[in-house]
C-alpha cells in the first residue's frame, strides 16, 4: 500500500501562554518594535510611479555620483580571470592600495560592502544589549538606526541653530550616561557642515569611542583625519569610493549661487556634495518635494522635527542643475 498522503490541513502552533506562534514570535523583541529605515527611491521605482523613462528623472535626492565609476572600473571588471571565486575576504590588494595613497598601514584599514556595513560592524563589535550610544542629531539617520538593530540606547545632543556640534552638552552628556561611543560626520549630512580640529580633539580626549565619518571629505578640502587612528585608540575614521567625484565640487559653487535666485529658499553654506535649504515664505517644503517630482526634478524633504521646514539638495551635473532651475522658477 502507498504511504498515507501528508495532511495539507493548516495548523497554528500554540505558545506556553496559550497565544498563537506567528512568524513576528521568532523575531527579537526589539526589532519588532523597530521603525523600518526608510531609503531614497531608486530608478525602476521612481520610472513606474511618475511615467517617465530612467534617463528623464533628474535625481537629485540621494547624494550620488551622476558620473559613474571611471572607465578603468568597468574594464578591471570585465577583465576578472575568476569572478566565480569568492574574493579574498582580507582585501589585501585593496588595503595595499589604499595604504600607498593614504600613508597609512594596510594593518590600520578595514574593507566593507559601504559604509553601512562598516557602521553595523562596528556596533556589533563594541556594543552589548542595553548599551548607550551618543547621537547629534540632525546627521545620517543609520547611525540611530544600527543602534536600534543591535538593542542599543541611544542619547540624542542636538546640534545648535546652526548646525555645529554642541560639544559643552556632549562633555556633560558623557560624564552623566557614559556612553560607549559617538558617532560624528564630517562634512555632516545634511547639512554640509565640518569638525575642525579643536572640537574634533575635546570629543578625542573624552572616554568614548568616537567614530568619524569622512564619507564626504574629497568635497570639502580638507585633509582626512584617518592618520589620527595611529595616535588615538579610540579613534575610528570612515571613508567611502561612492561620493567621490571632484567635478561636482565647482557645480556646487555655481548651485550655491543659483539657488540665491529662489526668493523662499535659505541656503546652508555646505563642504559636501549637497546643499540643504530652508524652505520660506509660506512655500511648505513637502509639496516643493511633491511638485518638483511631478516634473521629474527628484530632491529630499525631511519629516523629522529637527529639519522640518528644510529640503536638501544634491549636487548633479550641470544639466541637472539647469533641469532644478527651470522647473523653481515655474513653480512659484
Amino acid at each position: 500500500m502507498p504511504p498515507p498522503a501528508a495532511s495539507t490541513s493548516s495548523t497554528v502552533p500554540v505558545k506556553e501562554d496559550g497565544c498563537s506562534l506567528t512568524g513576528d514570535s521568532f523575531i527579537r523583541p526589539h526589532l519588532r518594535k523597530l521603525s523600518p529605515y526608510q531609503p531614497i527611491l531608486p530608478f525602476e521605482v521612481l520610472s513606474t510611479r511618475l511615467g517617465r523613462k530612467p534617463e528623464d528623472i533628474v535625481k537629485l535626492d540621494a547624494n550620488e555620483n551622476p558620473y559613474g565609476p571611471p572607465p578603468e572600473v568597468f574594464e578591471a571588471l570585465g577583465s576578472m580571470r575568476f569572478p566565480y571565486i569568492y574574493p579574498d575576504p582580507e582585501s589585501r590588494r585593496l588595503r595595499a592600495a589604499l595604504a600607498e595613497d593614504s600613508g597609512l598601514e594596510s594593518d590600520y584599514i578595514l574593507a566593507g560592502c559601504g559604509a553601512d556595513e562598516l557602521i553595523d560592524l562596528i556596533m556589533r563589535c563594541v556594543l552589548e544589549p542595553g548599551d548607550k550610544i551618543l547621537d547629534c542629531p540632525p546627521t545620517f539617520t543609520m547611525y540611530e538606526f544600527d543602534a536600534g538593530v543591535n538593542g542599543a540606547v541611544v542619547i540624542k545632543v542636538p546640534r545648535k541653530s546652526d548646525f555645529s556640534l554642541d560639544v559643552k552638552r556632549i562633555v556633560e552628556v558623557v560624564e552623566q550616561e557614559k556612553p560607549k561611543c559617538i558617532f560624528l560626520t564630517s562634512p555632516n549630512n545634511p547639512d554640509g557642515s565640518i569638525i575642525n580640529d579643536e572640537t574634533l580633539l575635546e570629543i578625542l580626549n573624552l572616554p568614548i569611542l568616537v567614530v568619524l565619518d569622512e564619507a564626504y571629505i574629497e568635497f570639502s578640502g580638507l585633509e582626512s583625519r584617518m592618520r589620527w587612528v595611529k595616535k588615538f585608540e579610540n579613534l575610528i575614521v570612515l571613508r567611502t569610493f561612492s561620493k567621490r567625484a571632484v567635478a561636482l565640487v565647482q557645480e556646487r559653487e555655481r548651485l550655491f549661487k543659483l539657488l540665491k535666485e529662489v526668493p523662499f529658499l535659505i541656503r546652508i553654506q555646505s563642504y559636501s556634495n549637497f546643499i540643504l535649504c530652508e524652505v520660506t515664505s509660506g512655500v511648505d517644503a513637502k509639496k516643493l518635494k511633491e511638485d518638483l517630482a511631478k516634473k521629474g526634478v527628484m530632491i529630499r524633504h525631511y519629516s523629522n522635527k529637527e529639519l522640518a521646514g528644510y529640503v536638501r539638495v544634491s549636487v548633479g551635473k550641470p544639466e541637472h542643475t539647469d533641469a532644478l532651475m527651470e522647473s523653481l522658477k515655474t513653480l512659484y
